[in-house]
């Protein structure tokens, strides 16, 4: 089986717009950095002029963080492994073929179950119904070839 991947980002970034997210990062965070060193002594006056800096310096490491293709959440099935990033800030989660007890397949998420009693969860969104029926189709065809246990509970509303 090859490995497939399966991202769940909107659009998929040239290069040009990496560079110019990881610019602006740096301006908001020069900017943070500007703010705190010439406004230091007002700092304690004024809590707005902290609410500032603080908000140019996290927006400006996401910017950095994205550009450099760190929040990228994707899937990645191979034959004896399953690589998940779920989140933009957590790294990816490798679930190997001996760590997978049973798979639980419902319309909107996915749920491994563990060896150890852990559950990962995989929540899809609504936006991109083919991509979700794609990795549906994928996880299945791995527990099958790897004979794991898998379930699709259909939900009734």
């Amino acid at each position: 089986m090859e490995t497939k991947y399966f991202s769940f980002s909107s659009v998929e970034n040239n290069k040009l717009v990496k560079i110019i997210q990881i610019v602006f990062g740096i301006v908001c965070l020069a900017v943070a950095i500007f703010w705190l060193i010439f406004n230091i002594r007002s700092l304690k006056a004024d809590g707005t002029l902290w609410i500032t800096i603080i908000f140019l310096s996290g927006f400006g490491l996401y910017q950095v963080w994205t550009g450099l293709g760190k929040a990228t959440r994707f899937i990645e099935i191979s034959s004896d492994k399953i690589r998940l990033k779920k989140t933009v800030i957590l790294p990816a989660v490798e679930i190997t073929l001996g760590e997978i007890q049973k798979i639980e397949i419902f319309p909107f998420n996915l749920i491994f179950f563990l060896k150890t009693k852990k559950r990962i969860i995989l929540r899809f969104g609504t936006t991109y119904h083919e991509t979700n029926e794609k990795v549906k189709h994928e996880i299945l065809s791995f527990a099958e070839l790897n004979s794991i246990n898998i379930e699709i509970v259909e939900e009734k509303l």
